[in-house]
């Protein structure tokens, strides 16, 4: 027998498919079909190759022509489900999913088993999504957009760069467009200047795809993607470049390849995180979660990018997660077809409450059925973004939206604290209180020392309900509760996406003086009784409060009746009312030698109300009365305590700054060990690192080797 090579019967449409040339493919396989030369494959290929090129949507029609020509595919029965998704044909796409995933045997690939189930169940999640209220204005920005492709936006100290295919005179074949270059342009309170825009200077190529730049914050680095050149020899990957401004000689570097890209594979989209030290970007490498991946990578003490880490499933999926963005608050958008969406690439927001991420699909309005993109804030509440929706002139275009959602306005409350004292019959600010703050929880949140003026600030939150304490020598220290109940502003009223709401409150505290006597009030017994009611039980339980606060201090707590009924039983009354409020106050825990009891019956009168005098019961009850004055205070013993307490929050600072650097040191240690072990791990890789470089094309003059170790090619 004579093994015979099977001829391809699309053999020219196969060449040019492989190369990437989708545009070019798809007349070719439409040629086929109208010869009737393996239709049902020829279909698929078109599919495919729309698919490939970032056109699924349509797609759909020749996914189902190829299955219904008896075509036996999984790749084709999962990615019909798909594009049925992206036609809102949601009830076909999910009887065509389940199909799918009912027929599946053991050779279909577990992927494609997984994302099925889960756009399953992001169907289920659609309708919320759809019934979400949308506050977003959404307008093309027509005087940027071409009939081109023109997206991924991000502003920069002034500037809108932007990724086009305009004035590109080759034709990319695999998208049909132009080649994309990198462009900029002035922006002002005026909004862009249109007619100022200009390439991006040292970094396009006419005859390779530039986009998707991020620039850090003071402006020195420059991460962009480049790759696809379409070449017959060119490197079908992308990946990123970095470029440096030199402030000596005032240059920027030539840009080179990082080494955080895989060769063979799809590296783009980055963004730098606030302080410039985290970069996160996408690729398709393998080991991650589904086709396209976020990673973040950190920088080490040499300025390189190293320690690549895929971001985790809460941000994965078995899609498509790609073009992440660090608002300034902190909070991460990216885009991504395998959450629940509307089709296609939706936008959403990552937020992270005590360690738990929290997804959010920003909603209709800024999210289509279309791939929706590329976000970037040119301000709190608003800025521009990429889509492919029908209301736009070309391709890709770019859109500006506002956020008017009045929840995510954002208010901050401070409260100012004024502690004051008594001089005479003034009040006067006291400065150096030691002021604590606590939850409703008795959670400690904020230790203060007062100014010059007596005050500190802090923030709150609405809704809230604190306890203040101030404590100074010489002083009694002194509890103050504090809500900011009913105290919220109304958002939807706001017109800034920022608002400062300040609050302010006094803290006064009484000096400790052995002449003063204080009133208790509501001290109730029952008539010609000595027995601690229940309500007097919790105005005691105030003394109490004062006296667990204040341990230096000895008190007498006396009695007083008004002129009624002989004078000599008044006196035992009293004494015996004295004397039941102090047992009270030790049962609660205070030691009985700081209490002294004293009944004074009547011969304290307040008023004119004595013997054989006619008075209303008003006087009278001014008669009645329980008070305490203060009879010891052990001045040195507060000031130790308080130099005590001083030493320890010193000693407490000491030791956080020193665990600071401590942690500091250890970072940089175990910085410079990774960079150790990198160094070492390239040694011994050096062999098949250069074989491997041999085998890239000598034309392809972006591989470099890197001769000083920074990471760079």
């Amino acid at each position: 027998m004579v093994a015979q090579k099977v001829k391809d019967p699309h053999k020219k449409a196969t060449k040019v498919f492989k190369r990437g040339f989708y545009e070019e493919a798809i007349p070719i396989y439409e040629k086929y079909i109208r010869k009737d030369v393996f239709p049902a494959q020829a279909n698929f290929k078109i599919a495919e190759s729309y698919r490939l090129s970032n056109r699924l949507k349509q797609s759909e029609p020749y996914y189902q022509k190829s299955l219904n020509m008896g075509l036996e595919n999984d790749t084709a029965q999962f990615y019909y489900g798909l594009a049925l998704i992206d036609n809102q044909k949601y009830d076909k796409a999910e009887n065509q999913l389940k199909s799918f995933i009912s027929q599946a045997d053991s050779i279909t690939p577990d992927y494609f088993v997984t994302y099925a189930k889960t756009e399953i169940n992001n169907l289920e999640a659609l309708r919320k999504i759809k019934e979400k209220k949308s506050h977003y204005d959404v307008v093309p920005v027509r005087e940027l957009n071409t009939p081109g492709a023109d997206y991924a936006p991000f502003y920069h100290d002034g500037y809108v760069y932007f990724t086009s295919t305009r004035s590109s005179n080759k034709v990319y074949k695999a998208t049909g467009q132009g080649y994309s270059n990198l462009f900029k342009a002035p922006f002002t309170d005026r909004g862009i200047a249109f007619d100022q825009i200009e390439e991006v200077p040292n970094i396009n190529d006419p005859n390779v795809n530039d986009g998707t730049i991020a620039i850090n914050d003071d402006g020195t680095t420059i991460i962009f993607a480049k790759g696809n050149t379409g070449k017959k020899k060119g490197r079908e990957e992308v990946n990123l470049f970095i470029t440096r401004y030199n402030k000596r000689t005032e240059q920027w570097s030539e840009p080179r390849m990082m080494k955080i890209n895989q060769r063979g594979y799809w590296t783009s989209s980055p963004i730098f995180s606030s302080n410039g030290r985290t970069l996160y970007f996408a690729s398709n490498r393998p080991g991650g979660l589904g086709g396209v991946d976020l990673y973040s990578a950190q920088m080490d003490a040499y300025g390189n990018f190293r320690a690549v880490k895929n971001m985790g499933s809460e941000i994965n999926s078995p899609g498509n997660e790609m073009f992440p963005f660090v608002h300034e608050n902190g909070t991460l958008y990216f885009s991504s077809d395998g959450h629940p969406g509307l089709g296609g690439l939706d936008l959403f927001r990552a937020t992270r409450v005590d360690g738990v991420i929290t997804l959010e699909n920003l909603g209709e309005g800024i999210n289509s059925t279309y791939d929706d993109f590329a976000i970037t804030y040119t301000y709190p509440l608003g800025g521009l973004f990429s889509s492919n929706r029908p209301s736009g002139v070309g391709d890709d275009d770019i859109y500006a939206f506002i956020n008017n959602d009045p929840e995510y306005k954002v208010v901050d409350y401070f409260l100012t604290v004024q502690t004051l004292g008594n001089e005479g019959s003034e009040k006067v600010p006291l400065e150096n209180t030691r002021v604590q703050v606590f939850n409703e929880q008795g959670k400690l949140l904020e230790r203060f020392f007062t100014d010059g003026e007596g005050k500190f600030k802090m923030k709150v939150t609405p809704e809230s309900n604190y306890l203040i304490v101030g404590e100074k020598p010489e002083y009694f220290t002194t509890r103050l509760r504090y809500s900011t109940n009913d105290k919220a502003v109304d958002k939807s009223e706001l017109e800034k996406y920022r608002t400062v709401v300040n609050l302010d409150t006094t803290l006064t505290l009484m000096q400790v003086d052995t002449k003063t006597v204080f009133e208790l009030e509501n001290i109730y017994y029952d008539l010609d009784k000595a027995d601690i009611r229940p309500d007097a039980a919790k105005e005691l339980d105030k003394l109490v409060t004062i006296l667990r606060d204040n341990p230096e201090i000895n008190i007498e707590l006396s009695s007083h009746t008004d002129s009624r009924a002989p004078d000599a039983y008044n006196m035992d009354l009293s004494q015996r009312r004295a004397q039941s409020a102090v047992d009270y106050i030790i049962s609660q825990g205070i030691d009985e030698s700081r209490l002294v009891a004293k009944g004074y019956g009547e011969t304290q009168l307040k008023n004119e109300c004595a013997n054989d005098v006619e008075c209303p019961e008003e006087k009278h009850q001014e008669n009645r009365r329980t008070e305490f004055r203060v009879i010891g205070y052990d001045l040195e013993a507060v000031q130790a305590r308080e130099q005590m307490i001083r030493q320890k929050i010193e000693e407490e600072e000491r030791k956080a700054e020193e665990e600071r650097i401590r942690k500091e040191q250890e970072r940089r240690q175990q910085l410079l060990l990774e960079q150790q072990q990198n160094q070492q791990q390239e040694a011994q890789d050096s062999t098949q690192t250069i074989q491997e470089k041999k085998r890239v094309e000598e034309n392809d003059s972006l591989y470099k080797k890197d001769d000083d170790g920074d990471g760079l090619y």
